[in-house]
């Protein structure tokens, strides 16, 4: 049962899921991980998973979807008038997504003692996550936009509103978006909100790592260097998620610069004006290649392992997936 602390609360719920570890509730300490699709969320979850103390699992596809029906409500005058009339105003529908969102989180993995959800698009409702759930944190992934379009595109990523077909258009879209994004974590503050870049994590996976548990008051556990050592064991993959093929590979350097000769040259050269957000985000929109960082030996290791060992990597992804023909075959 709640506690009469939760019945006190301006926000009344629905009984929280019972786990092991206790009560979960719109007040436990939920970690949110997002970014545009193609920025490193997977590869933050699976490393997150790694840790015995935290549990992420596959996207749940329908927490951002349920963010975005209320945003449509708000939006729409009418519809919004609607609801108030049918006495469905803030607190009920608060309460009610609160509600679903606890559940799908607390449901659809095993317990732990901090639950996480990765669903990229959930960060674009930040501030209203935030509101909802008073002791959450949440994890922006921000990337090279020039490489998470050139991802989305060369991998048939399919994200509504994304023309596959133009560089032009992708790139103005994770403008958009990621500026949505990168607004709300500001907004929330840096107690609430973390940036991790994905070019420093995959560099410098230690330093990384160890600043983004000390954000989120965990302890230290050098397992999340390892996490390809538990894929398919303490960590779960989607057949159908786009980056699964790709995480269970240790962190690797093969991904910085794929995009580096592959964009139009007329979009390279008006990338500035295209996607202004890559200056914002310090990204130098006229260099290709970029200068991301000299690695961490132990990422020049596993690079070397990935490609000394390739047919035994590829056989490790081909497993993961449901279509094998999407798999980048050894080089």
């Amino acid at each position: 049962m709640p506690s009469s602390e939760d019945d006190d609360s301006e926000n009344h719920f629905q009984p929280p899921i019972i786990s092991a570890d206790g009560l979960v509730s719109a007040n436990s300490p939920f970690i949110f991980i997002g970014g545009i699709p193609r920025s490193g969320t997977t590869l933050m979850r699976a490393m997150m998973d790694a840790h015995p103390m935290i549990r992420c699992g596959e996207e749940t596809r329908v927490i951002p979807r349920i963010l975005a029906l209320r945003s449509q409500w708000k939006k729409s005058e009418k519809e919004w008038k609607r609801l108030q009339e049918a006495g469905v105003d803030d607190h009920v529908i608060n309460a009610a997504i609160a509600s679903f969102i606890v559940q799908v989180i607390a449901g659809h993995g095993t317990p732990a003692a901090r639950l996480c959800n990765k669903d990229p698009f959930t960060l674009k409702s930040t501030t209203y996550l935030a509101e909802l759930f008073p002791n959450g944190k949440f994890v922006l992934m921000i990337r090279d936009g020039r490489a998470t379009v050139h991802s989305i595109i060369s991998r048939k990523v399919t994200i509504t509103g994304f023309d596959l077909n133009d560089y032009r258009q992708c790139l103005t879209k994770w403008n958009a978006g990621i500026g949505i994004m990168y607004d709300q974590c500001n907004q929330v503050g840096p107690t609430k909100c973390i940036m991790v870049y994905y070019e420093q994590l995959v560099l410098h996976p230690e330093a990384e790592m160890k600043r983004l548990l000390n954000f989120l008051d965990i302890p230290w556990n050098s397992s999340v260097l390892h996490h390809e050592a538990v894929i398919g064991k303490e960590i779960s993959l989607s057949k159908t998620e786009r980056s699964s093929d790709q995480v269970v590979k240790p962190v690797n350097l093969d991904a910085l610069s794929k995009w580096v000769g592959q964009i139009p040259a007329d979009v390279v050269t008006d990338m500035a004006q295209i996607a202004p957000m890559l200056q914002v985000l310090g990204y130098d929109p006229n260099a290709n290649p970029p200068n991301y960082g000299k690695p961490d030996d132990i990422v020049v290791k596993k690079t070397k392992d990935v490609h000394d060992n390739g047919e035994r990597w590829y056989k490790k992804a081909v497993e993961v997936v449901n279509d094998p023909g999407r798999v980048d075959p050894p080089a």
